[in-house]
C-alpha cells in the first residue's frame, strides 16, 4: 500500500480539476488520449478526470493513484468511463505491474509531483512493451530564461511544493523523458491559461516511444 495522504490538497484538487477542465484542460486530456489502443496504464490518475476521454480502441485502463481520497474518487468515477478501468493503489516509482504489460502509459500533471522523475520514468519504461507509447501533459520550466523561470525556481524552493502536494513547476521534463529511454515523437509547448504568468502556466503535451535500449 502506498499510504499517501494529502487530505487538504485532495479536497481542493477535486474542485479545482473540474474548474480546470471547464477552462480548457479537458481538450488537452482528449488530445492526450486520442488514438490510444490496447492496454493502458495511467500513472497518477488523481480523481479520474482522464477516464472519460479514453477511446473505445483501449481495451483496459489500469489507473494507479497513491493518494487515498483521490483514489476513492477515481474508483467512483471508473464505472462511468467508456472503457474498462481498474483503479489500484501504487507509486509511480514502484508500479504494481509486470514488465512489458502495457501498450501505452499516460501521465497528466504527474511528473511535476513525483519525488524522483528518473525512477518514475524507469518504472514506466519497464511496464511498457518495446515500442510502447508514453503520452504526457505536464507543467515544465519556462522555455526561455527570464523572470518566469526565476519565479519558478523561487516557488519550487519555498511554498509551491508544500501547497500542491509536491508539485515542482520548473522541471525539464522533456529532457528527463529522453534520458529515461524514450524518443519524443510529438511535442507541443503552450501556456495554460494562455495569458497567465503563473509558475505553473508553461506546459507541454506530447507523445514518446519506448526505445529498445536506453540512451547513455
Amino acid at each position: 500500500m502506498a499510504a499517501v495522504s494529502h487530505p487538504v490538497f485532495a479536497r481542493v484538487y477535486e474542485r479545482l480539476s473540474v474548474a480546470m477542465d471547464r477552462a480548457g484542460t479537458a481538450a488537452f486530456r482528449r488530445d492526450l488520449a486520442a488514438g490510444l489502443t490496447g492496454r493502458v496504464i495511467e500513472v497518477g490518475a488523481g480523481n479520474g478526470r482522464m477516464f472519460a476521454h479514453y477511446p473505445p480502441t483501449v481495451t483496459e485502463v489500469v489507473a494507479v493513484e497513491p493518494e487515498r481520497r483521490l483514489r476513492a474518487a477515481a474508483v467512483r468515477a471508473a464505472p462511468a468511463a467508456p472503457v474498462p478501468v481498474t483503479v489500484v493503489d501504487g507509486l509511480a516509482e514502484a508500479l504494481p505491474a509486470g514488465a512489458g504489460e502495457f501498450d501505452a502509459a499516460v501521465v497528466a500533471l504527474v511528473l511535476c509531483t513525483v519525488p524522483d522523475q528518473a525512477a518514475a520514468l524507469a518504472e514506466i519504461r519497464r511496464v511498457l512493451r518495446p515500442g510502447g507509447q508514453l503520452r504526457f501533459f505536464e507543467h515544465v520550466a519556462a522555455e526561455e530564461p527570464g523572470r518566469l523561470r526565476r519565479v519558478q525556481r523561487l516557488s519550487d524552493a519555498t511554498v509551491w511544493p508544500r501547497l500542491f502536494a509536491g508539485c515542482h513547476t520548473g522541471r525539464d521534463t522533456t529532457a528527463a523523458i529522453r534520458a529515461g529511454g524514450f524518443a519524443i515523437d510529438e511535442l507541443r509547448r503552450f501556456r495554460f491559461p494562455a495569458t497567465s504568468s503563473s509558475p505553473s502556466s508553461p506546459c507541454v503535451l506530447g507523445r514518446a516511444t519506448r526505445l529498445e535500449q536506453r540512451r547513455h
